[in-house]
This record gives C-alpha cells, sequence and structure tokens, in this order.
C-alpha cells in the first residue's frame, strides 16, 4: 500500500504554460494509443494494458492516463507533492529523489501498480496511482475480491480545485477501469478520513462509502464503486 492518500489536494503549480510533448498531441488527436512496449509494467495482465487504455470522453474535455515516465515527469511531479496541502497526506515533500524513490518502487515492479498523470484536454494537471487492491497490502484490511482495483488521486493545479473536477475525473477513471478490466467488478479507494473533499468526491462519483478502515498511515474511509451498479448512480 503506498504512503498516498486518494485526495483532491491541489498545488500552485501552473499548468496553462506546460509545453506539451508531441505524443500527448497524438493521443488527442488519434483518441487511441497502441500497447506499451513488452517489459513495461504497465503492459503487462495485472491491469489489463492500462498504457493502452485510451481516452475518455468527459464533460471538461478528452482525459487520458498516461504511465508515467520518470525522466520526463519527475520534476512536475515533486513540485506537486511540495505543496503544503498535497504533502498533508502524501507525505512525499522534500527534494525530487524522495519523488522519485516512490515513483521508482512502482516502475520497477511486476505492474501491480501504474503511476500515471492525468491529461486533460492536453494538459497533465493530475497524479494518479491505478493499483491492484486485491494484490496491495490493503488487501489485509477489508474483505478484498479478485481483481479488486484501487485509485490514488491528487489534482495539481489550483485552478482545478473547487469546481467538481475531481468527481468528473474520478467517475472517467473508474469507468475507464470497469471498459477495460473485464474480470474487475469492484473499484475502491481509501481517501483519509480527515480529507472531507475527496470523500465527497468519490461520493459524487457514483463510489459509496462502505466502511471505515484503520491503516498503518491513516485511519480511511473505504469507498467503493460496484461493477453492478455503475449505470445508477
Amino acid at each position: 500500500m503506498p504512503p498516498t492518500d486518494s485526495g483532491l489536494s491541489s498545488s500552485s503549480d501552473d499548468t496553462l504554460d506546460l509545453h506539451i510533448p508531441p505524443e500527448w498531441g497524438a493521443l488527442f488527436a488519434a483518441g487511441v494509443r497502441p500497447p506499451a512496449p513488452p517489459g513495461v509494467p504497465a503492459a503487462g495482465p495485472l491491469l489489463d494494458n492500462l498504457a493502452g487504455w485510451g481516452p475518455a470522453d468527459t464533460s471538461a474535455g478528452p482525459f487520458a492516463l498516461l504511465p508515467v515516465q520518470l525522466d520526463r515527469d519527475l520534476d512536475r511531479i515533486a513540485g506537486w507533492m511540495n505543496d503544503p496541502a498535497v504533502a498533508a497526506f502524501w507525505e512525499l515533500a522534500g527534494p525530487p529523489e524522495t519523488t522519485a524513490a516512490h515513483l521508482r518502487t512502482q516502475l520497477r515492479g511486476d505492474g501491480r501498480s501504474v503511476p500515471c498523470l492525468g491529461v486533460l484536454d492536453g494538459v497533465p494537471m493530475s497524479y494518479w496511482e491505478i493499483y491492484r487492491a486485491d494484490l496491495d497490502p490493503v488487501a489485509r484490511y477489508y474483505p478484498a475480491r479478485p481483481q479488486d482495483t484501487g485509485i490514488h488521486l491528487l489534482i495539481g493545479g489550483d485552478g482545478d480545485r473547487g469546481r467538481g473536477l475531481g468527481t468528473t475525473l474520478l467517475r472517467a477513471t473508474a469507468d475507464l477501469v470497469l471498459d477495460h478490466r473485464p474480470h474487475c467488478g469492484r473499484v475502491i479507494a481509501e481517501p483519509d478520513l480527515r480529507n472531507t473533499p475527496s470523500v465527497a468526491a468519490f461520493l459524487g462519483a457514483g463510489f459509496r462509502y462502505a466502511d471505515e478502515i484503520e491503516l498503518p498511515d491513516k485511519r480511511a474511509a473505504l469507498m467503493i464503486r460496484d461493477r453492478a451498479h455503475r449505470h445508477q448512480l
């Protein structure tokens, strides 16, 4: 279980001035992405080739999960982690190597957790971790089911906070998981109970509050979105 929270924290980084790499523009122009190369964790079977899922349509524009590349993305993600509102829940403030070590653990792993940039209408504006909850230490703390898939999230820019965007993207991401992982019956999250905006965003995105669980690093709200009820919420 990564030392993170599915919080909708935000930093002061101005995403409007970012220079978008060519592959991101191509992604949104084509609407799809090719599979990741063999050997890349995001291309493996544990998360059904997350790298090839492609974008989802949302009311805010096309949204896609782009697996992190350390040399390209570290400075941006480390900057977000050093925002006090983010650091309060993610606990990764410090030099870039602090964030790099956290990312490498996933990037060098077997694909059970994939760190991603959230790219909205061509702009990288959030950080996500999509992970196999049933294979994660969090499974010790709730009645996990095979193929349960978890979400951690932070929103990176001040301008994207407080306008319902987190709810929109959480719903879109949960739909991406359920669309591309046919054997996954539930998407779960475990935001810190203190992070009431995060809990509210999950509720607005069709998740239900299932339980309060004591994790090693926090007391969390167990949030679940069931495949069986996805079109009713």
